[in-house]
């Protein structure tokens, strides 16, 4: 999945919307992850990433993965497909 093109973030977790003004703050993970999807890294990349930098399950990962997607998509953060 991408974010869409206009979405800032900065380092320390902040996410800002311009199409609708809305923002979000979020941990130290979903800064890391925000800034691999900004990047261009594909999911499959990102998940590999985390299981080498943090200490998770796979299985767990992909639990938490279909959440984050579904966290972003709500927040109208992901491009359309």
């Amino acid at each position: 999945m991408k974010l869409k093109a206009n979405i800032a973030t900065s380092d320390n977790g902040f996410i800002f919307n311009p199409a609708t003004g809305d923002s979000y703050t979020s941990n130290t993970i979903a800064a890391f992850i925000l800034a691999l999807m900004k990047a261009g890294k594909a999911d499959a990349d990102i998940k590999l990433e985390l299981l080498d930098t943090y200490d998770v399950e796979a299985t767990a990962l992909e639990r938490d993965w279909e959440d984050w997607l579904l966290q972003l998509k709500d927040a109208n953060l992901l491009e359309a497909k």
